[in-house]
């Protein structure tokens, strides 16, 4: 399967009236973002720590609904397959007639989210948006050998207080983005990150790529 992303650049849309301006910045995809909701923001969080999407693209287009056009809120691409992904209950109506991108829904699967989902994962979002500003912020600072060194250290499970402590002599800033830089690439796991916040007691493992 063709891996390069079919979208890359989202449909430019105005400000709504009384709307927030939301910023972030992507690392998978070496650009910035910007939303009106709170929930597309927590949307793309979940996206951009998933490990299996490989691309994925805000605002790519319009889709129709029966009578209706409505601006898709994602395109996302995994290793074998491509989806829309639609926020159900959104709070703002983003149904204004297409501009130049309109996209064949056929071509791809729907899903639709709804405000339950992204409450139920409040946790795992929570938790990177602590760990992405690392990550953003040592882009490039972090040499390959400080990565590699963290992850032979995590073929047993490590709590943070215990791995911190073995790295003592690397700046702390930089030994927590190589840390939840190889998390966010899955080379790493944390599972605990789902269900509690991050603290010194959050577990950590390489992931078993044998399995």
């Amino acid at each position: 399967m063709e891996n390069s992303p079919q979208f890359t650049e989202p449909v430019a849309l105005a400000r709504p009236p009384g709307a927030h301006r939301l910023e972030a910045f992507s690392p998978k995809l070496g650009r910035r973002l910007t939303f009106y909701r709170r929930a597309l923001l927590d949307l793309w969080l979940l996206f951009e720590a998933d490990a299996s999407v490989i691309a994925f693209c805000e605002r790519p287009g319009y889709v129709h609904l029966g009578e209706n056009a409505r601006l898709a809120d994602f395109w996302v691409q995994y290793v074998d397959r491509q989806e829309l992904v639609l926020l159900a209950d959104a709070g703002m109506d983003e149904r204004a007639a297409p501009g130049k991108q309109e996209l064949d829904e056929a071509a791809f699967s729907i899903r639709s989210m709804s405000s339950g989902d992204l409450a139920a994962a409040r946790v795992w979002i929570g938790n990177w948006q602590r760990m992405l500003p690392c990550i953003v912020a040592n882009r490039g600072l972090i040499p390959w050998s400080l990565s590699r060194s963290v992850e032979r250290l995590l073929e047993n499970p490590q709590q943070l207080e215990t791995l911190e402590r073995k790295c003592s002599n690397v700046d702390p800033v930089l030994f927590r983005a190589a840390l939840f830089g190889l998390v966010h690439g899955g080379r790493v796991a944390a599972p605990d990150l789902r269900t509690q916040p991050l603290s010194l007691h959050t577990s950590f493992a390489v992931v078993d790529t044998n399995s």
